[in-house]
């Protein structure tokens, strides 16, 4: 079983950057595929990004090519997402998720993933 963890959230104005935390217990990163999700009020569930540690690959939404990274620090097991130039369409409860086998061609999939975390607010101010 894996546990994961989000840490991070908070309120920053647009144009600013937050740096999201994903820790996992269980299992190492290394032995999985991690991805981010997001849920605004409202809306469904949406694909941010996905790292494949066998691959070596990521994925990223196009609303956010350019803007965030996922980073690693493999010593704490855990998985960053380093979100900058925040916009206004950004706001969400932010997800980690994690499978031991995901298939990458469905990476942007939420049910690809088995394990999840509690989700940590971003709140961003014009």
């Amino acid at each position: 079983q894996v546990q994961l963890v989000e840490s991070g959230g908070g309120l920053v104005q647009a144009g600013g950057s937050l740096r999201l935390s994903c820790a996992a217990s269980g299992r190492t990163f290394t032995r999985l595929s991690i991805s981010w999700f997001r849920q605004a009020p409202g809306k469904e569930r949406e694909f941010v990004l996905a790292l494949s540690w066998r691959g070596g690959r990521t994925a990223y939404a196009d609303s956010v090519k350019g803007r965030f990274t996922i980073t690693t620090d493999i010593a704490k097991n855990t998985v960053y997402l380093q979100m900058n130039n925040l916009k206004p369409e950004d706001p969400a409860v932010y997800y980690c998720a994690a499978s031991s086998i995901v298939d990458w061609t469905r990476a942007y999939d939420s049910t690809e993933y088995a394990y999840w975390g509690q989700g940590t607010q971003v709140t961003v101010s014009s």
